[in-house]
């Protein structure tokens, strides 16, 4: 009896292996699914921005200096949340400081940053987005900026843990956007949306004698009572 027992608890571990390991395989093929739609959207010029998923107590990253559209299943990067590399061969990303910041700080599942241009520009104009639309309450309120400081750094992921204070994202003065979720697609979902509000506010400040209107703090917070019912009823 105790031989069957062994047996039979060695294949409950080696079928939990298993498990684990294709649920990983599974997140990095949507990160990777992920990373590339930042490219073919147009918010990611070559590897300049990066994604990440945390799949239990690890962090599944992508590497640095790799195009998208190279990445397979053989270039599976993972660290822990202490930054230690456990899974992979591949270097993860330079922006590794300010992914691990958002996970130990926050209870996101998912970060994307990216270098979106018009999210750029607004960033070295400003230190808050102005109150353009509405949907900035979906992100928590005005979006701020984090100010400069160099890439891959861990001054810059503590001026990013400032600005996300309370947010779901934030801008990085001279450098791009960073945005987190309770999952890959929403976390890109909000990384969209905020560069599509950094283009409405710039085409609507472009137009010369006239300025655009802003919503109140009591427009936004009414709209983001109203966001919380939006949608289908699960």
């Amino acid at each position: 009896m105790a031989d069957e027992r062994d047996e039979r608890d060695e294949r409950d571990e080696t079928a939990a292996r298993d498990d684990a390991r294709d649920g990983l395989r599974r997140a990095w093929d949507e990160l990777v699914a992920t990373a590339r739609r930042t490219v073919a959207d147009g918010l990611v010029v070559g590897t300049s921005g990066n994604v990440s998923v945390r799949v239990g107590d690890t962090v599944l990253v992508t590497p640095t200096g790799v195009p998208y559209d190279r990445l397979t299943h053989d270039d599976l990067v993972g660290v822990g949340l202490d930054g230690r590399q456990v899974l992979g061969s591949l270097r993860p990303t330079s922006e590794l400081p300010m992914h691990l910041a958002v996970y130990r700080v926050t209870g996101a599942r998912a970060v994307v940053h990216t270098h979106a241009a018009h999210a750029t520009a607004v960033s070295t104009l400003v230190p808050e987005l102005p109150l353009i639309h509405y949907m900035a309450a979906d992100l928590g309120g005005p979006v701020r900026v984090a100010p400069y400081a160099t890439y891959g750094t861990p001054e810059l992921a503590e001026n990013m843990l400032r600005a996300l204070a309370d947010r779901t994202a934030c801008l990085l003065q001279n450098h791009g956007t960073i945005a987190y979720g309770a999952s890959l697609n929403q976390a890109y979902d909000r990384t969209a949306q905020l560069e599509w509000m950094c283009r409405v506010w710039l085409l609507s400040s472009s137009v010369p004698g006239l300025a655009p209107a802003l919503l109140s703090p009591d427009q936004l917070r009414e709209a983001g009572e109203r966001l919380r019912g939006y949608g289908q009823k699960r």
